[in-house]
């Protein structure tokens, strides 16, 4: 009937009809999508238990396993040992399966992002984002080492500073963000250079906050020289260290979801120990920033409480960062040595 109409009004009738039916193809897709959803939600919940029940049931078998191991014989000591390296693997896995299912936010993503689900259910979908989060940290990293050396040689203002350090607070509050949600699918990152975000933020916010004044003009230019060579090595240390990374994933020693730290680890030990002179220097720069601020506090001019608040996150960051780079290589060549006694 609709074909015999004539003119512009058939043609629209026609369009409708097409339309009609890519409509019904369209909820009957949807409808599969949904019921597939709903299975996927269940698998994801069946896993999610067993998971924690297989958890539980080997912490009961490791508690009941090392209470023993004292009184087993010699024959049997070597059984007890495999069974703790099986013990161990299985802990492994558990991990990498939990990488790809939901799982409730920490207490900081609870506070920024509330209960959203931040797991990416794709492998396509994490290696993505830990790209984005690599280039975000490269991008930023140039543009640090821009500004500060614009702050420092070239522009002598608080407004520039302020917004030097703006841009501080926004990009580490960024990163420890971005790396919780990071570890939430997968990613290793733990420990010291997960948490030496959270004090860098702070420290930048207490700069951010320091008026304009004698303290403050005695610190700038060490502060923004300091900055700048920051940055200089955290550019270095992300060029070696992702072609780096990129060579072990090759090889199958690392994690694909492993990324790039403002720190030493282990894995960066074959052709990256250059790196620990910058890196050494660096944490002691970071020394002599605390110790500068601690005797600005001790002027009888300083009326600032934001030079004693700059001097301990200061001084955090170099025990922090000193201390686990020495204890990676420490721990390197006693393993080095080990093996070599072996050999």
């Amino acid at each position: 009937m609709h074909s015999q109409v004539p003119g512009p009004l058939g043609d629209c009738l026609r369009d409708w009809e097409e339309l009609q039916q890519d409509f019904q193809s369209l909820q009957e897709t949807h409808r599969l999508y949904r019921l597939k959803l709903e299975e996927l939600i269940k698998l994801q919940n069946s896993c999610t238990s067993s998971i924690t029940r297989q958890k539980k049931r080997l912490q009961e078998l490791a508690l009941v396993l090392k209470k023993c191991k004292p009184s087993l014989q010699s024959e049997a000591e070597e059984a007890a040992r495999e069974l703790e390296n099986q013990i161990k693997e299985r802990q492994g896995l558990f991990f990498d399966m939990e990488a790809y299912l939901p799982k409730k936010n920490g207490l900081y993503l609870s506070l920024v992002l509330g209960n959203v689900n931040v797991t990416l259910l794709s492998k396509q979908a994490k290696f993505a984002y830990k790209d984005e989060y690599e280039k975000f940290k490269l991008y930023l990293t140039i543009i640090l080492i821009v500004i500060s050396f614009t702050c420092r040689f070239l522009l002598n203002s608080r407004v520039t500073d302020a917004a030097f350090n703006f841009l501080l607070v926004w990009y580490y509050c960024t990163l420890t963000i971005r790396e919780s949600i990071l570890i939430n699918n997968g990613s290793r990152i733990k420990g010291w250079w997960v948490f030496h975000h959270y004090v860098s933020t702070f420290l930048s916010g207490v700069m951010l906050t320091w008026p304009d004044g004698l303290m403050y003009q005695k610190f700038r230019n060490q502060f923004l020289s300091f900055s700048m060579y920051q940055s200089f090595v955290q550019f270095l240390q992300y060029y070696y260290q992702s072609g780096c990374l990129y060579r072990l994933r090759a090889l199958g020693e690392r994690h694909t979801m492993d990324l790039t730290v403002e720190g030493f680890q282990s894995w960066m030990w074959r052709g990256l120990t250059f790196l620990l002179p910058f890196l050494f220097f660096g944490h002691f720069w970071q020394l002599f920033n605390a110790l500068t601020l601690f005797n600005l506090a001790r002027d009888p001019e300083c009326k600032e409480w934001q030079v004693l608040m700059c001097g301990f996150p200061f001084l955090l960051l170099f025990l922090g960062n000193f201390f686990t780079t020495l204890r990676v290589v420490h721990q390197k060549f006693h393993s080095q040595r080990r093996g070599s006694k072996k050999e």
